[in-house]
């Protein structure tokens, strides 16, 4: 095992394979916080704050919605990465075609009841009236973008599993330029104010799933894959695998989402200044969660490829690769946060108290990504391997182990918020590691599939 390790790591085609699947896609997310900072300041920059309320308030509701739908993208990944590998042109052109059917129903459902679902999530709000107002405004317009942003997940996962991260990447890119660049026009141009920064948003999407779809026909025609018509006859094949896969990846999302949402409200708690030293630091998670995003889809591609191709060799080659950079990030941004942490926290807010709060709560933060690598890691190749029962069940509970560890140390306050948290990164990790070692023991990781045994 040990010359395999080292075999590996001295493999140039192993790091440039790693490193070409995972780079475009940190880039990418690069892209995201500055399309968020440029609405907050177009937005920003009218004359009322109402205006700017009511964009971060419906923006929010709409992001939570479609995140929440965003096993769509991971349960493309790992089927398509299986048969890409496998070199199955059938059932890679069914994945693609199960996955736009399915994110096409999704919102055909959500445009049916999105004024119900506006009207019940702002009842519970308690912003004024006005960022209520433009709230809404901004809700019943972006979820019109429904069709196309659920679409792009399936064409990101799509294009990820056939080993290609660069469209993806440029798919992100586009969409976010062409929304900042129309923000500004829309908002600041022709004065439309929260309309326009939804418009904008709307027209984004359409860019986005317009320009991958070209990329799709492009890899659909170099692969000669059977025509989409033809396929429509046959998209009962295997639909219960592909059903059953989203509903799990669907349920653990759930958990993910109710543990950072309690992060913020239960923060609220304890009052405005540790509200927004959280702020601060949960950017740094971000930071942690860009990098690391880009490593766990390149971990999901190659493991899923490695399957379909039934090629142990690959298989374990894709592992360590990604081990090794994954832990090269986390170390540096490790030293980022010990060594310039005080230095980034002022240069994000001004405010004493925050700066001193922050500072006080940063060797959370510090600890976070090593902490934090596993499951991401883990969260790839059980995509890549398409287990989504195992994800769904060391996701419950870790969320659990994250709710107890705060009841047990709420006395901390805010300290017991940011050990749960990272409780909960390090139980994921040991959850997802401990089946992940027990099946590959047993040799039921892998299920029925019977690996070549090629030497590395």
């Amino acid at each position: 095992m040990q010359n395999l390790f080292f075999q590996t790591l001295s493999n140039q085609a192993v790091h440039k394979r790693v490193l070409l699947l995972a780079i475009p896609m940190v880039l990418s997310n690069i892209t995201i916080p500055l399309l968020g900072l440029v609405d907050a300041a177009v937005i920003g920059h009218l004359e009322h704050a109402w205006y700017l309320g009511g964009v971060a308030l419906g923006s929010m509701m709409i992001s939570v919605t479609f995140w929440l739908l965003g096993f769509l993208r991971m349960s493309t990944t790992g089927l398509a990465a299986q048969a890409y590998g496998g070199e199955d042109k059938r059932q890679l052109a069914l994945v693609f075609v199960q996955g736009v059917g399915m994110a096409l129903s999704f919102a055909f459902i959500f445009l049916l009841l999105h004024s119900v679902v506006a009207d019940i999530i702002f009842a519970f709000s308690d912003a004024s009236e006005q960022v209520k107002q433009y709230g809404e405004q901004y809700f019943s317009i972006r979820a019109w973008s429904a069709p196309a942003a659920l679409a792009n997940f399936v064409i990101l996962g799509w294009l990820l599993g056939t080993q290609n991260s660069k469209a993806p990447m440029w798919m992100v890119i586009i969409a976010n330029v062409t929304n900042i660049a129309l923000d500004i026009l829309f908002v600041m141009g022709l004065g439309l104010k929260v309309e326009g920064a939804a418009f904008a948003s709307v027209i984004a999407d359409y860019a986005g799933m317009s320009f991958g779809l070209l990329c799709v026909v492009r890899v659909w025609r170099q692969k000669s894959l059977p025509s989409p018509m033809a396929i429509l006859s046959q998209t009962r094949s295997g639909l219960s695998r592909f059903i059953n896969l989203n509903r799990d990846i669907f349920l653990r999302s759930l958990c993910l989402q109710a543990a950072f949402s309690f992060m913020t409200f239960k923060g609220a708690n304890f009052g405005d200044e540790v509200v927004a030293a959280n702020a601060v630091l949960m950017s740094f998670l971000m930071m942690i969660s860009y990098g690391m995003d880009g490593f766990a889809y390149a971990m999901e591609a190659m493991v899923g490829k490695a399957i379909g191709a039934r090629d142990r060799a690959e298989l374990n080659q894709s592992l360590i690769g990604t081990f090794f950079w994954s832990l090269i990030i986390c170390v540096g941004l490790t030293f980022v946060f010990a060594f310039l942490g005080s230095h980034m926290i002022l240069l994000i807010t001004s405010i004493a108290e925050v700066q001193e709060l922050a500072n006080t709560y940063l060797p959370w933060l510090v600890a976070m990504p090593l902490a934090a690598m596993w499951c991401f890691l883990l969260d790839g190749i059980f995509v890549g391997a398409t287990k989504g029962k195992e994800m769904r069940n060391s996701m419950f509970i870790a969320t659990s182990g994250f709710f107890l560890l705060f009841f047990l140390f709420s006395s901390l306050g805010n300290h017991a918020l940011w050990l749960a948290m990272i409780g909960f990164m390090l139980m994921r990790g040991i959850g997802l590691g401990t089946i992940f070692i027990y099946q590959w023991k047993k040799g039921t990781f892998l299920g029925d599939v019977d690996m070549k045994s090629s030497v590395a």
